[in-house]
């Protein structure tokens, strides 16, 4: 048995906002744990320029443990994205999120 990484990403919230995302996602999705750390910002901007600071970050993984080799979990992963993408999606205004495929063993 492995441990294989269906997806990485992060999950940010202004910093004065009384959130706790850990609160508001599931702990697993279709048998794959959702694993929620508290990073610094990866980037000192984002893309339109703002300064990443202002913001809480949190690293997101997507964790699943099998036997079975990460090219033949393709299909899970894009289901386990769009189950995913709607808690995301439900999330309060101001939350941002990005998450990359990763299929990748730990």
């Amino acid at each position: 048995m492995q441990a294989v990484r269906l997806f990485q990403g992060y999950l940010w919230h202004p910093k004065e906002a009384p959130l706790d995302p850990r609160a508001l996602l599931p702990g697993e999705v279709l048998g794959a744990r959702l694993l929620l750390d508290e990073v610094p910002p990866p980037t000192p901007f984002f893309e339109d320029g703002t300064p990443t600071h202002t913001q809480r970050f949190y690293q997101l993984t997507l964790l699943l443990l099998t036997d079975e080799p990460p090219e033949a979990l393709k299909p899970l992963a894009e289901e386990a994205a769009r189950a995913l993408a709607a808690h995301l999606e439900a999330l309060p205004p101001g939350v941002g999120w990005l998450l990359l495929e990763d299929l990748r063993p730990l």
